[in-house]
């Protein structure tokens, strides 16, 4: 007879049930339901979500309307794979989300995963360009698949036994304000890094074989890295000069989560190419590979393709994601509580000399733990005190950064002016006691 375990009891025996890899994190909630913006765990407990599934729930946990979308879906299909048959959902989704694009981006490849995505973006700009190389940043976190992972230099331990890599990418500095691009800090470190880019081309590899370069708008895992705006300014100069495609990644940064529809458009940058997901239906497993028409019509029949890519129920929760966002005024809401969370978060800096820096935009929020304000002493020990003592608190965070330094802060986008301040109380008195 089978016995139903219990959810602590599954907990207990997640080391011999699910991959490290997968399941050994912080803090392994068990979590039993979620709605708007708390988790409910198996305790009883209501903790106030700051992590939104690492940037998936922009709406909030199970949005009513995202919910009934779905649920209605379900009852016609589940699934069909897209190009054996066409269906209503996936062909109004890339209708719809034009209209909220940057200019130009208006034809899609549905993937499920944001690493999909920037595959799909990869395979893209090799194939149209006939180009081999690939430029990438320093700090960019781009996925965990190969080619995903061929890109990323976040952390060395995503590239750990893992060699050899995709061939012919290409790295260069990233205009990082706050560490700095060879001992240029703030608005310089883009002149300096777009410098660097420039001395890469000349030495390294020529212009005429690269056939993209690759950038987060905001650097996501490297602890929501904002760069000067003439940043990405430059590198669609250099784009356009030499024939180059610019592919920004706004997996982390898109459907609102910097207050902007995406990241690019707030920094006034027009990509040649996208890769979105995350925030794109609420918590259902979906992204795309976008770029206009003519770039994406010269990506021929049998050339790339998936089994689960714009899914039915996926793609109907992504079309009342984009109704959600836009009836609810979430864009500014997040600007509000965004700028909210920020003032907060630099009162508390000022008086702890544990907080280095304090930046984001929207509610893409970072904390960055260092010794004595100094950027090039990381303090991952103090980070890690801090993430648990919120968490005792009813407050859940997540790190991000080299070593686990950088605290990032992601509510949804439905988050009220009660709970920033709740949030802000939690990390107050989580200061006192860990500075104590």
């Amino acid at each position: 007879m089978h016995v139903q375990s219990t959810l602590q009891e599954l907990a207990d025996r997640a080391p011999e049930l699910l991959a490290p890899s997968l399941a050994q994190d912080w803090p392994e909630l068990p979590v039993v339901r979620a709605d708007g913006a708390y988790l409910h765990t198996a305790d009883g407990a209501a903790v106030l979500d700051f992590t939104s599934g690492v940037g998936v729930t922009n709406t909030g946990h199970c949005h009513p309307r995202v919910i009934e979308a779905a649920r209605h879906q379900m009852d016609l299909m589940i699934h069909s794979a897209l190009g054996i048959t066409l269906h209503e959902s996936a062909l109004m989704l890339a209708q719809e989300l034009p209209r909220v694009m940057p200019q130009g981006m208006e034809m899609f490849f549905f993937g499920n995963s944001g690493a999909e995505a920037v595959e799909g973006a990869l395979k893209l700009a090799r194939y149209v360009t006939g180009r081999p190389g690939v430029i990438s940043f320093v700090g960019g976190f781009h996925g965990r698949t190969y080619g995903a992972a061929s890109v990323t230099t976040v952390k060395a331990k995503y590239r750990l036994h893992y060699e050899p890599f995709v061939g012919g990418v290409y790295f260069a500095p990233f205009a990082d304000p706050y560490h700095g691009v060879s001992g240029n800090f703030g608005d310089s470190a883009a002149d300096a890094a777009l410098s660097a880019l420039r001395s890469l081309l000349e030495r390294t590899i020529d212009p005429s074989q690269v056939a993209a370069i690759l950038v987060e708008p905001i650097q996501g895992e490297a602890g929501y890295i904002v760069p000067p705006s003439t940043f990405l300014e430059g590198l669609r100069e250099i784009c356009d000069e030499h024939g180059i495609l610019l592919i920004v990644d706004e997996v982390q940064t898109g459907f609102g989560r910097t207050g902007d529809m995406f990241a690019s458009m707030g920094f006034g940058v027009r990509p040649d190419v996208m890769a979105i997901g995350k925030g794109i239906a609420s918590g259902f497993p979906l992204s795309a590979t976008v770029a206009s028409r003519d770039v994406m019509s010269r990506w021929k029949p049998g050339s790339h393709g998936t089994t689960y890519g714009g899914n039915p129920v996926s793609c109907a929760a992504a079309l009342a994601t984009l109704e959600v966002i836009r009836d609810e005024d979430l864009l500014a809401n997040c600007k509000r509580q965004g700028e909210r969370l920020i003032t907060g978060l630099r009162d508390l800096g000022r008086r702890c000399r544990s907080i280095g820096d304090v930046r984001g935009r929207g509610l893409m929020v970072a904390i960055e733990f260092v010794r004595d304000r100094d950027p090039g002493r990381r303090d991952p020990q103090t980070a890690r005190r801090f993430l648990d003592a919120c968490l005792n608190r009813g407050l859940l965070l997540y790190m991000a950064g080299v070593e686990g330094e950088t605290i990032r802060l992601i509510p949804p986008l439905i988050i009220t002016e009660r709970q920033i301040d709740e949030a802000l109380s939690v990390m107050a008195m989580s200061l006192d006691e860990i500075e104590r």
